[in-house]
């Protein structure tokens, strides 16, 4: 994957309970990943997508590199990564703002 600086690197955290650690990690691991990654596959424009959970702090974290701001936008609307949200928020997940940011430097 080569990641210049003009583009565009989204992240998503979610916040969840510590008894939750086990219940999202195995969602992440099974039923959404069988639901996203063909889903992402079809959107233009990625580079590469990251799923990961840091259990110290209780965080889920989705990492992605797009092209351009545009590309990285479709995520706003995937249906599969709404309905995503929809089911941890309804188990009490609480996420911050996604925020998109434009690569300003990188290690060669």
């Amino acid at each position: 994957m080569e990641i210049s600086t003009n583009h565009i690197t989204r992240i998503s955290l979610g916040y969840f309970q510590p008894e939750q650690t086990e219940r999202v990690a195995l969602m992440l691991n099974n039923e959404f990943k069988e639901s996203l990654i063909p889903a992402i596959q079809k959107l233009r424009g990625n580079l590469g997508y990251y799923v990961g959970m840091d259990t110290e702090k209780c965080v889920m974290t989705n990492v992605s590199f797009w092209k351009t701001k545009d590309d990285a936008l479709q995520m706003a609307t995937l249906k599969e990564m709404l309905d995503m949200r929809t089911t941890f928020e309804a188990l009490g997940l609480k996420f911050i703002e996604i925020t998109n940011h434009e690569i300003l430097w990188k290690l060669p």
